[in-house]
């Protein structure tokens, strides 16, 4: 939306930027011909990666999508998260799973529907977004970045992590934001706050959100006349009222459901220490180890937001730090940062940032190309154009680089090439046998970090937990995690119980308790029988029944499925 002189004379200079920015001089004016281009090529983005992800519907879950998908059963079934599932993520991203698997089905297929969705419509208010701040042509090119960086294999984005619905809410809870200072309706305030608190309820991470939408409102109201500094307060509770509900909702009826202690011990006091367990070198080792393999997922977008970024610097000087973009790449790459573990799909976060500040540099660089066409005189609009031909150019690159895994590679194969040694595909044949050989009341026991198994299974899993990672931990409570986790599954006897040896499903550290893995050497042995292998290699090989019984894999990498005897 542009500027309009009234609209001027209300907002101080530095905060021109935020309200939206002059229509381009004469390179890209968005006449109603332009604008439906615009929408053209958006929606061709849109379809285009909603396309990709169709075609790789059917790839196995990874374990975080097994542990949503699970908890979202169950949330189907009636059983509130953290009462049979132990994890320190907030409850969000459950909720939104179990929506999912109502709406599309409790299949593989279904999850990457909902995120195929889910992307689309952030995509989408990508566009709305960088169309509001910089223009239709910014616009396009913040979408089509998004599209492509939320679907690289650079952060794993055709999974359907956490990160993914934290990004959908807090993008919609800037758009809100833009929206409540222009009209300065409380309402939008209200629903700003609200989107920004959806967006922690997804992942704690997501809380950095909160703070910049509340920086936002504080610093405009407080940059203002002395007399309209109430009218902040008055916004900044309103905005803070929306940004807590999710939350305390939460807790209400986590806690009406008996499960508000368990809930506060994963989410806050367990996950306090693992958020502070990782040194500041060994996360700058993280980061390093990473930088390479983000930029190589689309260099052009990369590229540009640096100059994005250069360009609020020449456009704003000292005031650049608290431009809009710059303070929302600042937060989002804090929540990135949280814990200092840097993995791949935590950088989901930060794209939105990253790709509005592409399409301001799309927008700056053809303006400067039309400056220089003026003052050279040069009559050619060849020039003007450049910019966006080396978006399209640099943007057709990265998808012809990912080539294999967006149009070649089979659902299982693009599984296996993203997390090698992982048994994500032979949990499919793994939960398939136990689901077919047990009753639907019956309890399984996975000793390993495969949740998806319970997900592929359908059967409640005979501990609440679900991955042994905390187990494996240097931490003062992983020795206290074991012996619960084998009370629980003494008490409950499980029908089938799985044993992962894959260290990729362990994490095991130098200075791990192992109590766990001499218990359950003995526990099987007088307890089950074999009735499966998975020995993982470049092609699995399945045994059952029979033919699994007494079988050892010689390999390092390899799945037992057992059956209780009595």
């Amino acid at each position: 939306m542009s500027e309009t002189a009234e609209h001027e004379e209300v907002l101080p200079k530095h905060e021109r930027e935020i309200a939206g920015s002059p229509p381009l001089s004469q390179g890209w004016r968005p006449s109603g011909q332009r604008r439906w281009l615009a929408f053209a090529l958006v929606l061709v983005v849109v379809l285009f990666f909603a396309g990709i992800r169709w075609r790789l519907r059917e790839m196995p879950l990874e374990r975080d999508e097994g542990e949503y998908g699970y908890a979202g059963q169950l949330i189907l079934q009636g059983i509130p998260p953290y009462q049979t599932v132990y994890n320190m993520k907030l409850p969000g991203t459950y909720v939104a799973y179990a929506a999912i698997l109502r709406t599309f089905g409790e299949t593989a297929a279904g999850i990457h529907l909902g995120l195929l969705l889910v992307n689309g419509c952030t995509t989408l208010m990508m566009f709305f977004l960088g169309r509001r701040l910089y223009g239709e042509l910014a616009g396009v090119a913040a979408a089509a970045s998004y599209g492509l960086l939320s679907t690289s294999e650079a952060v794993l984005g055709l999974a359907g992590h956490a990160t993914h619905f934290v990004v959908l809410m807090a993008v919609a809870g800037l758009l809100f934001l833009l929206a409540a200072r222009e009209s300065k309706n409380l309402g939008a305030y209200f629903a700003a706050g609200l989107c920004m608190g959806l967006a922690f309820l997804m992942k704690q991470p997501g809380i950095v959100f909160v703070i910049f939408g509340a920086q936002e409102v504080a610093w405009t109201g407080w940059s203002r006349q002395v007399s309209r500094r109430k009218r902040m307060i008055t916004r900044l509770l309103v905005y803070g009222l929306g940004a807590a509900l999710p939350y305390l909702l939460t807790c209400a009826a986590l806690y009406r459901a008996g499960a508000f202690g368990k809930f506060w011990f994963w989410t806050v006091t367990y996950a306090s220490r693992y958020a502070t367990s990782t040194s500041f070198e060994q996360g700058i080792k993280y980061l390093k180890e990473i930088v390479a393999q983000l930029f190589f997922g689309a260099p052009v977008v990369w590229c540009l937001a640096a100059i994005g970024i250069m360009a609020v610097i020449l456009e704003r000087r000292l005031r650049a730090v608290l431009s809009l973009n710059v303070s929302f790449l600042m937060w989002s790459f804090v929540g990135v940062s949280a814990g200092l573990y840097y993995r791949d799909h935590y950088f989901i976060l930060v794209l939105p940032a990253v790709c509005l500040l592409a399409g301001k540099a799309v927008k700056w660089c053809t303006e400067q190309t039309q400056r220089l066409q003026t003052n050279r005189q040069i009559r050619t609009k060849m020039l003007t154009g450049i910019p966006a031909v080396v978006f399209a150019a640099g943007f057709a690159w990265a998808i012809f680089a990912q080539r294999g895994i967006f149009f070649q590679m089979s659902p299982q194969d693009v599984i296996r090439n993203l997390y090698p040694g992982n048994p994500f595909a032979e949990a499919i044949e793994i939960g398939k046998y136990i689901r077919e050989h047990s009753e639907p009341n019956a309890r399984v026991a996975v000793l390993g970090s495969e949740p998806e198994i319970y997900f592929y299974a359908n059967r409640r899993s005979a501990t609440g937990y679900i991955y042994v990672y905390g187990l494996m931990e240097e931490q003062k409570y992983a020795t206290q995690m074991q012996q619960e986790m084998i009370g629980e599954i003494e008490r409950a006897r499980p029908e089938y119980l799985v044993r992962v040896m894959v260290p990729g499903s362990w994490l095991r550290k130098p200075n791990s308790d192992t109590g766990i893995l001499y218990w359950a050497g003995k526990y099987i042995r007088d307890n089950y029988r074999t009735v499966g292998v998975a020995e993982i290699g470049p092609i699995t090989t399945y045994r059952w029944d029979a033919q699994a019984e007494g079988y050892q894999s010689p390999g390092r990498y390899g799945v037992y499925v057992y059956k209780r005897k009595i």
